[in-house]
């Protein structure tokens, strides 16, 4: 999703219920001021407690708090959700374009299958699995796991979307028919959630082999369904290569960048040229993705990577649904080509502009904070002290709201989406489904708050009453 850097408890909105990229959410959206030894070199710091493994077995075998509806969610959400990401491609793609419409557009079996569909995604996946081992960039440690230790993970994903952009380029020079992507849709989709469903069985099966230590805290229940949906592995690994780290932000990401211009090349092959909506559109979702991967550190600390297991829920939101419902505004234009003023395309780059900056500019206020409080920037923000040692911070733009970068992220999400007209209901689901996520993980965020800072908390709901819109929610 755009991204904001912590040590505790961070959230992806690509996360949970599969948000994008370059969404991160911290534990209440606040800065803490961290007095303890993870920034101390390591020479100095002192010895990490290792938790009694039994005691940890224990605990982990019975967490019993279960998300998203529990079994009966585990068992309806793969099942129905990529019915929809099929049934919103099939609807794109239609004439009347409606969610509504009744028989749904139904796509003809050859629609379905195409023997290049596996082929390009396993060698999509290939080349970027290959560009993720390439050591280029910089190699980071994560946070500190429950057993002491600490991963490395290599901070190349900047460098893999302009290697694949260099790839696509020389592609299109060579005469490449990159507009096919537009009929490969469908077949693709559904590869995608077939090694979506065969790479969580790999998962749940591997995790039986983890030690204790190495399990999610809410991935180990006993219950099959459950475990198979939320994670049971906190951080898999092969070797070295981290397969949860991996598919967060490299191979869905920049293949919903990948689909978009495909979706441009097609408009080309029929039009002569893509029109202002499909530059827009292809240009704003291009801006987001390289700021999520500029920013690929601060998928470190977010509650995918610390927190969640890697199960169907964070397997499938980052092969299948971010790639193949994000991309849907282009989709839609390829078949309903929409005119675009210039005065209300000014108005447009504007409104994304600005959601771009808030979103950037509070992320990157959190992050100065974090880094170093006493920074000119930020020395004279106001917090309020916890109970927990930690400082919440209430002022800047975490005291205009508790969440700004969702601010942004959604004013960001209505500028992807107003290109398309208004029409049809169909290229605003985007912004309708994240909006109603960010409200949800905002009501989730403050149960969670209120439990651990108790009344610094409600002191800070008092000096900061507003959640995501200012004077409105």
């Amino acid at each position: 999703m755009r991204l904001a850097v912590g040590q505790f408890h961070a959230v992806k909105p690509g996360s949970g219920a599969f948000p994008p990229c370059g969404t991160w959410m911290l534990e209440g959206e606040l800065y803490f001021i961290f007095k303890s030894h993870l920034h101390l070199p390591a020479c100095h710091r002192t010895p990490i407690m290792r938790p009694n493994s039994q005691a940890l077995k224990h605990k982990l075998s019975h967490d019993t708090e279960r998300e998203f509806g529990g079994t009966l969610g585990a068992v309806c959400i793969p099942l129905f959700l990529p019915l929809t990401v099929l049934f919103l491609i099939c609807v794109s793609r239609s004439p009347e374009a409606s969610v509504l419409q009744w028989p749904p557009p139904f796509p003809a079996t050859e629609q379905l299958w195409d023997p290049l569909a596996p082929v390009l995604l396993l060698g999509w996946l290939g080349l970027h699995a290959l560009l993720y081992l390439t050591p280029l960039g910089k190699v980071s440690e994560g946070l500190v796991l429950r057993n002491g230790t600490r991963l490395k993970y290599p901070i190349n994903g900047f460098h893999a979307l302009c290697i694949s952009g260099a790839m696509l380029m020389l592609l299109l020079g060579l005469g490449a028919p990159l507009g096919h992507l537009f009929e490969l849709l469908l077949p693709l989709a559904l590869c995608a959630v077939a090694v979506s469903f065969l790479l969580s069985a790999y998962l749940y099966v591997r995790s039986f082999w983890a030690p204790p230590h190495a399990l999610a805290p809410g991935g180990n229940t006993g219950n099959p369904l459950y475990d198979f949906f939320i994670g049971r592995e906190l951080n898999p690994r092969v070797g070295n290569f981290d397969l949860k780290y991996f598919c967060e932000l490299r191979p869905g990401l920049i293949g919903w960048v990948v689909v978009n211009l495909g979706m441009l090349m097609k408009e080309v092959e029929l039009r002569g040229s893509p029109s202002l909506a499909m530059i827009l559109v292809n240009s704003f979702q291009l801006l987001y993705v390289a700021d999520a991967l500029w920013n690929e550190e601060a998928v470190l600390t977010t509650m995918d990577i610390v927190h969640d297991g890697f199960g169907f829920m964070l397997v499938f939101g980052d092969l299948a649904w971010v790639p193949f419902t994000y991309s849907l505004q282009a989709a839609f234009l390829v078949v309903h080509p929409q005119a675009l003023s210039s005065l209300g395309a000014a108005a447009i780059v504007a409104l994304n502009g600005i959601g771009y900056y808030i979103f950037r500019k509070s992320n990157s206020q959190k992050n100065q904070f974090r880094r170093d409080p006493t920074h000119p920037s930020v020395a004279r923000l106001e917090t309020i002290a916890t109970a927990t040692g930690k400082r919440l911070l209430v002022s800047g733009w975490w005291g205009l709201v508790r969440h700004p970068n969702y601010l942004g992220d959604l004013l960001m999400a209505l500028a992807w989406s107003l290109p398309c007209g208004f029409s049809n209901l169909l290229p605003y689901f985007y912004v309708i489904y994240f909006t109603v996520l960010l409200i949800h993980r905002e009501a989730r965020d403050e149960r969670q708050c209120r439990a651990k800072y108790g009344l610094a908390w409600e002191t800070y709901c008092r000096r900061v009453p507003y959640r995501i819109f200012p004077y409105i929610y």
